[in-house]
């Protein structure tokens, strides 16, 4: 009767071990997916952070750049994932906590459609010139604009995210008018400025460190309450004259019906990660500052973030479709 018992509980925990999803199985693949093409630093601190998690959780896990409609491909195809731990988001913020007060038609939710992890880093928003530019500061930036009419044009990495609000409120400011050219992603936008078919940009400082330190490309101010450590030369806004002071992120987000135990046990792997000193040093040296959250404390600032730009947004008149 023992044995019959044994066998009978055997054959129930084996049963109930193949009816888990997949992401409980060995070697099931894990994808990560970003919104945007490859090539800019953000991409390079998701594979960084990959690489950590698949040894980290002894999986396959594969990055994917879905660019795309400024995010939102790549966003849709994780909403739209199976939520069995599978498929996960690498965002900035934009997507998830901007796109809802500045998309006239929005076709997702982010508070419902997603179940926060973790977020990753942080960093200022930067405003750079082209060395073709005979600009050196924003002062000079806005009177080089009011000179020359229908030419002060500036790139943004996709249109309604946390650069083209800073761009907006500082034109409005300084009585100018700047044409947006919403891009795919950073790495395409700086290129134009190199080359000489764009004058300004903003975009993560993280993305324009590189060149700026190369004089390719100057580097006007930052957003951050203090100046960027990693651009100690570089004045912030509010240095400037322009009370703009404003901090983006990226985070990992999953399908909204993926499972509280799964998506604690990824949290805590990546906030693991991103303790580890020489995770941390990389990071860095991509000139973004490595965080790592709960699920819940990433909650809690993207909501705290909505609430703050919403009304900004609202006052901006931007209205994407």
């Amino acid at each position: 009767m023992k044995i019959k018992s044994a066998i009978s509980l055997l054959a129930l925990a084996l049963g109930t071990f193949a009816a888990l999803p997949s992401m409980a199985q060995p070697g099931g693949r894990i994808r990560i997916i970003y919104g945007y093409p490859p090539g800019d630093s953000s991409d390079s601190v998701i594979r960084l952070i990959a690489e950590k998690f698949a040894k980290e959780m002894n999986r396959t896990v594969i990055n994917e750049n879905m660019s795309g409609a400024s995010g939102r491909i790549g966003l849709k195809a994780v909403i739209n994932a199976p939520a069995d731990g599978s498929t996960l988001l690498f965002t900035p913020m934009a997507p998830v906590t901007l796109f809802p007060a500045s998309m006239q038609n929005i076709d997702y939710d982010p508070f419902k459609d997603l179940k926060p992890v973790s977020q990753l880093v942080t960093f200022d928003i930067g405003m750079a010139a082209g060395a073709h530019v005979p600009v050196k500061t924003v002062a000079e930036l806005i009177a080089w604009a009011k000179s020359n009419p229908g030419k002060a044009s500036y790139g943004v990495p996709g249109a309604g995210g946390l650069p083209n609000f800073f761009a907006i409120m500082m034109s409005d400011a300084a009585g100018i008018k700047m044409e947006r050219i919403p891009y795919r992603g950073s790495a395409p936008t700086i290129a134009d400025m190199v080359a000489g078919h764009l004058p300004f940009a903003l975009s993560p400082t993280a993305q324009f460190t590189e060149m700026h330190n190369a004089g390719k490309i100057r580097i006007l101010a930052t957003s951050g309450v203090a100046r960027s450590p990693f651009t100690p030369d570089v004045p912030t806004f509010r240095e400037t004259g322009f009370d703009l002071v404003g901090e983006g992120w990226y985070a990992i987000y999953a399908p909204a019906a993926t499972p509280d135990a799964t998506v604690e046990l990824y949290s805590a792997a990546m906030r693991k990660i991103l303790q580890e000193e020489e995770t941390r040093k990389r990071i860095l040296s991509l000139t973004f500052v490595p965080t790592g959250t709960t699920p819940q404390r990433l909650r809690e600032i993207q909501t705290e973030d909505f609430k703050r730009w919403e009304p900004v947004i609202k006052a901006s008149g931007f209205v994407q479709q």
